[in-house]
């Protein structure tokens, strides 16, 4: 274009010359994004740290909570074991509602299912009720926690995609991934510490319910829109272009997919396992509650820290399939059965946190990569589903693998005078389990990573992620224009955007 610099500004920021000589010239697609994503991302962190607080309330002080409640250890398990058998049937209807009626319809109506089954639990333990009462009571209320939870876990591929920009999809996912267990940390330390030898369940449940009740009261007025005025990548603009019911046929005929949803799930279950009855595995030889926390703490921690350092790696280089068969390798450690092994036990409760733990986030952008453009909700969900299902089965099938111990001297479990039960047998099973899935998933997993590439077509290069404002030097190639350095978060024009 020889007069190109008496064109009008308007003109100039919304047309590029190609990088390679084309009589045409061609309009680019100019990505914006948004400051309050953060913002949303943070409600939801929030939320999902919360009911995973609720989730495993029970489990660091099992013994006590039976004894508090009148009821055996198994009933305290399914206290853990309902979010499971709730999440699976709500799960398909979760994954409809993400991609039909939108993020924030989802994340209000989780918010106030968390809030309502955390006040309910609260009630359920006033001294105003008969005994009888209290565990039905408390289940109803861990029951409305347990129909929040897939409201919450799917949001974040979901969020991710319609928030975010390509490079920071897989930082924003390990983010919100990981408040989960940051909750599941958080409910590891401090059930033991309030608990600890007076059975104070009632002052529990309330602390745990006042921050349900805040993030509720965020969450419902915080969070306006479902998705920001304009995409922040091409993707972005196709996030719901498969129907639900044709996502999950394309699900069920894609190899790679179902492979991970087999693999993968296993690997949820066996965390869900550890999480849930690492106490009653502990105490039995001898370990005390506060030491069981403190192992769950580790287990959390490390994988935090392993998670945050994936995240950025995946988000760099892209390589999501060789970080998730490495750490998934990595992990595949056991729980030492033997007795005065305290620093044995912390050291491999953090190594299944650093290797297991962190690969979360990254597989669940993995099963989006490998199914697009089935919608992000519908892949990450059924992932959770499977994961679930997996989850009931297994501690069912430990639990039934247990036998009684005719001498257990060393045993600092309290169920209400029953004998303590040998966990060997269940502990080599799940450490099979893992082991075989493991393998499986190493050697036969193999995929395209299709959203990437379609976002790569849609471009013909890297989009370019920018407000008009700050359009790079059209005379300059693509390659001096990374998406990093001209990626703007404008909150300032976000009305004339809207508009």
């Amino acid at each position: 274009m020889e007069n190109e610099d008496n064109l009008p500004d308007e003109f100039r920021v919304c047309v590029v010359v190609p990088s390679k000589p084309n009589p045409i010239l061609e309009k680019r697609i100019v990505f914006k994004v948004y400051k309050r994503r953060w913002f949303i991302l943070f409600v939801l962190c929030l939320l999902n740290c919360s009911n995973s607080m609720l989730w495993l309330t029970f489990a660091p002080v099992a013994d006590q909570s039976a004894q508090f409640m009148g009821v055996t250890l198994d009933q305290i398990n399914w206290l853990s074991i309902i979010y499971m058998v709730v999440a699976i049937p709500l799960s398909f209807g979760t994954t409809w509602m993400l991609d039909t009626l939108g993020l924030r319809i989802t994340l209000v109506l989780g918010s106030w299912l968390n809030m309502l089954g955390a006040v309910l639990r609260f009630v359920g333990v006033l001294g105003s009720l008969v005994s009888a009462a209290k565990f039905p009571v408390v289940m109803g209320g861990q029951t409305l926690c347990a129909l929040a939870q897939p409201l919450v876990i799917f949001t974040p591929t979901k969020l991710a995609a319609l928030w975010f920009p390509e490079h920071q999809r897989a930082t924003a996912n390990m983010i919100a991934f990981m408040s989960n267990p940051l909750g599941i940390l958080v409910a590891s330390i401090l059930s033991p510490m309030i608990v600890g030898k007076t059975n104070n369940i009632p002052s529990l449940l309330f602390i745990y319910a006042v921050p349900a009740a805040i993030i509720c009261f965020l969450a419902t007025v915080g969070i306006r829109d479902s998705a920001p005025p304009t995409p922040p990548s091409a993707s972005a603009e196709s996030s719901n272009s498969e129907p639900f019911l044709e996502g999950i046929k394309l699900l069920l005929r894609n190899k790679a997919y179902m492979i991970l949803l087999l693999c993968f799930g296993s690997g949820i279950a066996v965390f869900t396992c550890f999480s849930t009855l690492l106490e009653q595995i502990m105490c039995v030889r001898g370990y005390p509650n506060d030491f069981a926390g403190l192992c769950g703490g580790l287990f959390i921690v490390f994988g935090i820290i392993g998670a945050g350092f994936l995240g950025l790696y995946v988000d760099k280089t892209k390589k999501f399939i060789e970080a998730t068969k490495v750490n998934m390798i990595l992990c595949m450690h056991g729980v030492s059965q033997m007795r005065n092994q305290r620093i044995a036990l912390a050291v491999v409760c953090s190594l299944f946190g650093f290797f297991g733990f962190s690969i979360y986030p990254v597989a669940m952008e993995l099963s989006v990569e490998c199914s697009y453009p089935v919608g992000e909700a519908t892949s990450a969900g059924l992932i959770f589903i499977s994961g679930q299902i997996q989850s009931v089965i297994y501690i069912l099938l430990l639990q039934g693998l247990t036998k009684p111990m005719a001498d257990s001297p060393f045993s600092t479990c309290s169920a209400g005078g029953d004998a303590a039960l040998s966990w060997r047998v269940p502990m080599l099973v799940m450490a099979g389990l893992c082991s075989a899935f493991t393998c499986c998933f190493v050697i036969f997993f193999h995929t395209e990573y299709r959203r990437l590439d379609a976002e790569a077509q849609a471009s013909g290069k890297k989009p370019t992620l920018t407000t008009c404002d700050s359009m790079p030097n059209r005379n300059k190639p693509d390659s001096d224009n990374p998406p990093d350095s001209n990626t703007q978060d404008s909150d300032q024009k976000e009305e004339q955007a809207s508009g």
